[in-house]
């Protein structure tokens, strides 16, 4: 489920801690900038570290007014309360990622919210103060390089951890409200931010989706400086990390590096499917021998003999090359390297499984009798011998949702034969009460 945090996670993302009464109107706010400057520019003044932590902190002052002082997750009517006078210029019905919202448009900021009238994003629109937060990291560096004791190491280091928060509540607040680019640039603000000394700490989760909201922009040039950025740091991602560099290259149709970094991510990930699709869609349409492939397992094996999952990732090659009796000899294998693997068996039963389906969706397009019979009993061949391994996932898998998935599949296959015998009906039963209850007997 990583691959859509992005989306979820502004709906989690709370209030940055900034609350109504600290808060001020953006003229107050860009006076508190304007005093602190004055200040600053005193020599006097600008030789001590109190002088840049206020004018920090005054920069920082200048966001916060621009996103007011409505919290996110209340209701309309509080919202009202906080904002006081303030009244939107206008108020229209938007479709957000799917979902109806309304839009509130102020001076400085929309405001989304849900149909149960919760306040969603905030989406800044109008700084009060011109790049208030990278002026506000700048100060605190120079707060820093004034205080070699490190005796405002942590009041520094806090202010800009904050700064940092907010451009990934930004990032997430433009992805969902379709600025992909913008998302791009302020989740780079955020992983530089929060490498800023005296801070530095890196992000990953910010350098990460900075190259994959890049990407989907077709910003090659970005995602693949983060995507490197990403191997740097050994942040792989299960693998993905790989597999969108794969992207990039397969984009700028250099075909050579395509396939040097998806080979190097299969070494390392050889379960991650985009890796593997990637490969054998390469293999395929270049006509290049797709023994290639199998070297590459196999020199895992060496290093892994016991590893099962090598068997299984296998299977699933000779699977998508259409090898379906090699594939189910490598689920099988992979099975009794390791019995309590259920994969194997999950393997080998959904290829059944999907085959099935195929004969019967070909049936159903088949308007001759003898054709339409022929291809049905093909189907019903392929669910009877998905019934085995499926039935031994079953079995052994100790996680509930994936027996409970498993539960479903069986459910169906036995009510496809439950006329035909006593113990397929029983079974049909027995998996339909688990389906029905979620509950699994011991």
């Amino acid at each position: 489920m990583k691959r859509i945090f992005i989306a979820l996670a502004a709906f989690m993302t709370l209030s940055l801690g900034v609350s109504a009464q600290q808060v001020k109107s953006p003229a107050d706010a860009a006076k508190a900038v304007d005093a602190a400057e004055k200040t600053a520019e005193n020599p006097k003044n600008a030789a001590k570290t109190a002088t840049w932590l206020k004018l920090a902190k005054a920069y920082k002052g200048a966001y916060d007014a621009a996103v007011g002082p409505a919290i996110k997750g209340v209701d309309k009517a509080q919202v009202s309360v906080l904002l006081g006078s303030e009244k939107p210029s206008s108020v229209t019905s938007v479709v957000v990622g799917g979902q109806p919202y309304t839009k509130e448009v102020y001076e400085n900021r929309n405001l989304y919210f849900n149909g149960n009238n919760i306040l969603v994003f905030i989406e800044v629109t109008k700084e009060v103060v011109e790049n208030s937060r990278q002026k506000s990291l700048t100060a605190y560096q120079k707060a820093a390089s004034l205080d070699p004791k490190g005796s405002k190491t942590k009041e520094i280091s806090e202010g800009i951890d904050e700064i940092s928060k907010t451009y990934l509540d930004d990032a997430l607040t433009a992805y969902n409200v379709g600025n992909v680019a913008k998302s791009s640039k302020y989740f780079s603000l955020a992983a530089a931010a929060k490498e800023t000394a005296p801070l530095n700490q890196i992000d990953t989760t910010a350098i990460y989706n900075t190259a994959v909201t890049a990407l989907m922009v077709n910003d090659d040039v970005t995602a693949e400086k983060y995507l490197n950025r990403c191997k740097d740091i050994k942040y792989f991602e299960d693998g993905e990390v790989f597999a969108k560099l794969g992207q990039v290259y397969q984009n700028r149709q250099d075909t050579v590096a395509m396939v040097k970094v998806l080979e190097e991510g299969f070494v390392e990930f050889p379960k991650n499917q985009s890796i593997l699709i990637g490969l054998i869609n390469y293999y395929l349409t270049s006509k290049t021998n797709t023994q290639r492939l199998f070297d590459l397992l196999d020199k895992a094996k060496q290093n892994e003999p016991n590893n099962a999952s090598l068997y299984y990732v296998e299977g699933n090659i000779h699977k998508e090359l259409k090898e379906y009796d090699a594939a189910a000899a490598s689920y099988n294998q992979a099975s009794e390297v390791n019995p309590s693997y259920e994969y194997g068996f999950i393997g080998c039963g959904q290829m059944y499984y999907d085959l099935a389906v195929d004969a019967s969706t070909a049936a159903s397009n088949e308007a001759d009798d003898n054709k339409y019979m022929a291809l049905m009993d093909k189907a019903n061949d392929y669910l009877k011998k998905s019934i085995s391994p499926f039935e031994s996932a079953f079995k052994v898998s100790t996680d509930k949702e994936v027996r409970l998935i498993i539960a479903e599949y069986l459910k169906n296959i036995y009510f496809r034969f439950r006329t035909q015998d006593e113990g397929y009906a029983a079974n049909y039963e027995k998996y339909k009460n688990i389906c029905d209850t979620k509950e699994i007997p011991n």
